[in-house]
Order: C-alpha cells, then structure tokens, then sequence
C-alpha cells in the first residue's frame, strides 16, 4: 500500500479461514514464548560445549529477554503502520533464521548473537501476531480466539521446561533451537496462503525515530535492571541506576510525544481504564506464573532430586491446567466480564499457592502449581480482552505491544523476586524459603484480586471495535 492510498477498513464479513489463521498464529506465538523457558534447563550444556562463564551464561538467558521486550512497541506501532500481516512474515522469518544461527553456533559471541537477532523477531511478531488476531475476529467469537491465544502463549513456559529435557537430554542443546527451523518455516509457508493481508490500518507517516529510540531504551532499561535485580539486589547501585535511567528516558518519551509532529503512539492509549488494568492483570499474570514456575522446578530437581527430563515430565499437568483455565475464561468472559473472571482467576490461584506451604513433596508440589496454574491461565484472558477489546484497528499493533511488553516486564520481574524471597532454601537444605515464597504469591494474588474490583471496568467485556 502507498503512503497516499486510503487507509481501509477491515471486512465486515469474518475471513473464511480466520481460525486457520489463529491456529497457525498460536503456534508462532507459543513458539516465542517456549524459547524463555527451553533454555534453560540446557545452559549447563552449551556452557560446557562452548565454555561459557557464569555471566555469559546469564546473558543467553536475558539477551532474548532484552530485545524481546524492548522492541515491542516499536513493533506493534509498525504492525499499524504496515499492517500486522507484513510484520508477522518478517518477524517469524528473522526469528527462524536466528534460530539456525543459535543452534550452529560455535562460540560465545555467535550464540548471542543468535539470542539477539531471536528476540528481534520475537518483538516484530508477537504484537503483530495478536493485533491480526483481534482485527480476525468479532464479538464473542474474539473473546474465544483470545482464549485460545492465551492457553498457547501461558503453557508455553511450561512445555518450554519439559521440551528443554527432552532436547538436551537426548540429540544436544543445540536442538532447543535447531527444533525451531523446520516449524518456523511450516508456519511461514502456510501462514502465506492463509492469513489475510489486514491492510495498514494507521495513516503512513514521517516515522517517529527519535521516539521509538527512546521508548525501546527506557524499556530495555527497565528490564536490564530487573533482569539483574536477582543478583544485584533490588537496592544495588546498578538496579536502582538502570531503573532510574528507565523513569528519565520515559519521561522524555512523553514529552516528545507530546511536541513531536508525528508521535509514535497516543500516550492517552496508557491511561484508559481497559488498557489499564488489562495491562496490570498481565504483569501479574506473568510475574505469578514465571515465579512459579522457577520455584517448581527448583524444588523439582535440587529438593526432590528428579532429572531434567522427570521435571519436564512432571510440568505436563501444570501446562495441561493453564490452558483449560485459559480456554474456559475465553468461553465465559463475555457473559461474565472481566472483573468477576479476574476475581475468580485469583482465587484459584491462591488456593494453588497454599497447597506447597500445607503439604511437603512432589505430589503437593504438582497438585499446588497445577491449580494455579488454572488460575492465572483465566488471567491472561482477562488481560488481553480487557486491554484489547474496545481498541480501534489503527491502534490495536500498539495496545498489543504494550500487553505484550507488560507480559516481558512481569517475566523479568517475577523470578528475580520468589529467588530473593526463597533464597535460603535455593541455597541450603532448608525448605522454609520455598514456604515464604508462595505465602508471598498467595498474598500477591489476593492483593491482586482487590486492585480487579477496582480497575477493571464492571460490565461484560465489549469486544466490538
């Protein structure tokens, strides 16, 4: 489309392939979100392959991270401007490509790079991804749609535990990203002949360098420190610096917005009570279940003493529950609104956080992260039909690259936390630490559940643009 073609609207009548389309789109989705979590059960491997130290190993975890987040807005403003179609292709290509260059990689530097250039296209396709889903799909069929996005994005950090021992276990860590090659470039032949062209759906203009230089910058920022806040401190000059620079970079973001001619985003698109509190519910979601999920296995595999591969084993009930509560939320949500499945969602939660603290033993162990992880699948639909339902098409790139950097700042936030908070029995025989910290995840659900009544609009969610 050319920058003086009329912007058009998207078809009244439903794409005849547009659950094709989500299909494949999960997929990608659920293949991003894998690559969080299937890294790490191998590091140990590719330290020993490639004679990583100690930060190098950090930085295979947290550079995909980085980039991930960082890019997001800039990559759901360009799904707007360009179409989200255009933006999933090359998203999911670079992403592919960078795979391959991880998996051959040889040395320290290359596979970095390879981590880098992953999460690139991680932040070109994951906003691009959900703001296709959105424009596909229309009232109550949408809020199904989401339902399904969210089980395949939320058990993806668990199958990414059980596909991490499986790989590494059997043909090498190199094949955490080697598995991704053939699966990306599937979904990017199919994706082509199924997913409709969703034309620019914002006005082409000057581009907002400055501004997108600046929003990724206080983004990447923020999650550096909280990346590192696990083994700095939260208090630590380097935390407190890096967080610091984030407020300055961000409050420069918004003045330019302001100023500028041309801005990258509404900034009144931040405050609106939907995109609020969808925005909140994700953080937490996120934080919540990637805490977990790093307690679980901790305690999986240094307290109880199970291998890799029966930890991931042991994670397949844990995924199983994340996408049934994911995918019955989707199906009540607009009968119910928002609010009631939040409060809902919360308090599953917590009575999974409160089985570890009763019970001692693997089975608790599963049986508590398993309902939780019920709990907070319902929250990532809250989240994302809350934030997402009564976006315009121009905006929607953008509304979901601020969900889906939210759903990275909870990520970055949420094992650096419970580590901090269980730190005597991540380091010692003790278990009283694992006990404190899902005491704190009941408490952070409850307080949780308080902020939904207030923040998150009472009527069923609208789901019409």
């Amino acid at each position: 489309m050319s920058a003086n073609e009329p912007v058009q609207s998207p078809v009244a009548t439903p794409h005849p392939r547009r659950w094709q389309a989500l299909g494949l789109l999960g997929a990608a989705q659920f293949m991003l979100i894998v690559d969080i979590t299937v890294v790490a059960i191998s590091l140990p491997h590719m330290g020993a392959d490639l004679g990583l130290d100690r930060e190098q190993l950090t930085w295979v975890m947290s550079a995909y991270t980085l980039a991930f987040g960082g890019l997001m807005l800039s990559g759901g403003r360009a799904a707007d401007v360009f179409g989200p179609r255009r933006l999933v292709m090359a998203g999911l290509t670079v992403f592919t490509l960078a795979s391959l260059v991880s998996g051959l990689a040889e040395d320290p530097t290359t596979l970095l790079v390879g981590r880098v250039a992953q999460g690139v296209g991680a932040a070109m396709l994951s906003p691009a991804a959900l703001s296709s889903v959105v424009r596909l799909f229309e009232g109550e069929e949408r809020n199904r749609a989401l339902g399904i996005w969210s089980a395949l994005g939320g058990t993806g950090a668990a199958v990414g535990v059980l596909a991490g021992g499986v790989l590494t276990a059997g043909p090498g860590w190199e094949w955490v990203f080697f598995v991704n090659v053939p699966v990306g470039v599937v979904i990017l032949v199919v994706l082509a002949r199924v997913l409709p062209p969703l034309p620019a759906a914002a006005q082409r203009t000057r581009p907002d360098v400055l501004g997108a230089v600046l929003v990724t910058a206080a983004t990447g920022s923020a999650i550096y420190a909280l990346i590192g806040a696990g083994d700095e401190g939260w208090g630590s000059a380097r935390t407190l610096g890096f967080l610091g620079v984030a407020v300055v970079l961000y409050l420069l973001f918004g003045v330019w917005q302001r100023i500028t001619s041309a801005p990258l985003m509404d900034l009144g698109l931040l405050v609106r009570r939907p995109v609020a509190s969808g925005t909140f519910v994700i953080l937490v979601a996120t934080a919540l279940m990637v805490g977990i999920f790093f307690l679980g296995s901790f305690f999986l595999q240094h307290r109880e003493g199970h291998s890799a591969l029966v930890t991931g084993l042991l994670f397949l009930p844990v995924a199983l529950a994340t996408m049934a509560g994911a995918t019955t939320a989707g199906r009540m949500i607009g009968a119910a609104g928002g609010r009631r499945i939040a409060v809902v969602g919360n308090a599953v939660a917590t009575a999974g956080f409160v089985v570890p603290t009763l019970w001692d033993g693997t089975v608790a162990m599963v049986v508590g992260l398993s309902v939780a992880a019920a709990g907070i699948g319902t929250l990532f639909v809250v989240a994302s039909a809350t934030a997402l339902g009564q976006v315009a098409p121009e905006e929607s790139g953008l509304a979901s690259g601020i969900v889906s950097t939210f759903h990275e700042f909870g990520a970055s936030i949420g094992a650096p936390v419970f580590s901090s908070v269980a730190a005597a029995s991540l380091t010692g025989a003790a278990t009283g630490g694992f006990t404190d910290a899902f005491v704190v995840a009941a408490a952070v659900a409850v307080g949780s559940a308080l902020v939904a009544v207030v923040l998150i609009p009472p009527r069923p969610v609208e789901t019409g643009i």
